[in-house]
């Protein structure tokens, strides 16, 4: 079981010269090769103002949540501007840049955009190559509070072999090997195998019949359709009781491990009710009995932000 206790970051390989992602991946590694990955720009880490940025939010979680602050060690954070990259080098994390081949990223993009789809394309294909290169990773959006360290919920991967991708939903019917969950690509944990490549590997290549489409409805798609069954992959599907997001809240503070501020479009939205739930998260943590907070945590209202 990996805990903030006894994870130990790896350095980096000497013997890798100038390869910044190898660089990166090995500084912030567990002993195991597996990485907390979270992509961020501009609009993540400057806020508009009114609000703490989803960067800084999504830090604070680690920072009051249970069992979360040695983690930090262990995120890259992948910055796809020059603003996002300087932040994440001032706040000391583990840094890298990915290269856009010139599109700006920079900005706010309205989900669904086109320059949203663009970008969650490009997140894959570097996904995609963190996997070749052995890491197996936890992928987080920022927009995921995580309010308790999520490894004990989750199989360790040195450990149980036969999990390949363990995946949030946006709502959970009761069964974690059911195939008809409409799964979220927000927060999931992945093995780094052949199965998972060539996953990644196909996943990417259907970018090209499928305009309109984002990344994950695209890999809903493969997964009705059978192509996970045909690889092989054994696929877990996290129980919003645990993982929880604004589709779906978790029926338990005292269960609960993370917060995805899912069903919701826009950064100022996310930002105000995320803010909400570090907040009441404080108070639980700080009353007499955590009795109070925990009857009221379901209570949370997320008006904000618009439904999907």
């Amino acid at each position: 079981m990996i805990t903030c206790n006894n994870v130990k970051s790896t350095p980096a390989d000497p013997t890798v010269v100038g390869d910044e992602l190898e660089t990166a991946l090995a500084g912030a590694s567990t002993e195991n090769k597996t990485v907390i990955i979270a992509v961020v720009n501009k609009a993540y880490v400057e806020g508009d103002g009114d609000n703490k940025p989803l960067l800084d939010l999504f830090l604070d979680s680690l920072w009051f949540g249970e069992g979360t602050q040695g983690l930090v060690d262990h995120i890259l954070l992948v910055t796809v501007d020059q603003p996002s990259y300087e932040r994440c080098r001032f706040l000391r994390l583990h840094c890298y840049k990915l290269k856009t081949d010139g599109v700006d990223f920079d900005g706010e993009h309205l989900y669904m955009s086109q320059d949203f789809i663009n970008m969650m394309w490009r997140r894959t294909l570097f996904l995609l190559d963190v996997l070749k290169r052995g890491y197996s990773f936890i992928f987080t959006d920022a927009d995921v509070m995580w309010l308790r360290n999520p490894f004990p919920r989750l199989n360790n991967l040195s450990v149980n072999e036969t999990i390949d991708l363990q995946i949030s939903t946006d709502k959970f019917y009761g069964n974690d090997l059911w195939e008809s969950y409409n799964i979220n690509t927000g927060f999931y944990m992945i093995k780094s195998n052949n199965r998972t490549i060539s996953l990644f590997d196909s996943w990417y290549d259907r970018r090209i019949n499928s305009t309109g489409l984002k990344e994950q409805d695209v890999l809903v798609n493969m997964f009705h359709e059978g192509v996970f069954r045909e690889l092989g992959l054994n696929v877990r599907f996290l129980n919003t009781l645990y993982f929880s997001g604004f589709c779906q809240d978790s029926r338990d503070i005292k269960a609960v491990t993370t917060v995805h501020a899912n069903c919701c479009r826009t950064v100022s939205a996310k930002a105000a009710d995320l803010a909400a739930v570090i907040q009441h998260w404080k108070k639980f943590q700080n009353s007499a009995t955590n009795e109070t907070a925990a009857a009221t945590y379901g209570m949370l209202k997320h008006d904000a932000y618009d439904l999907l």
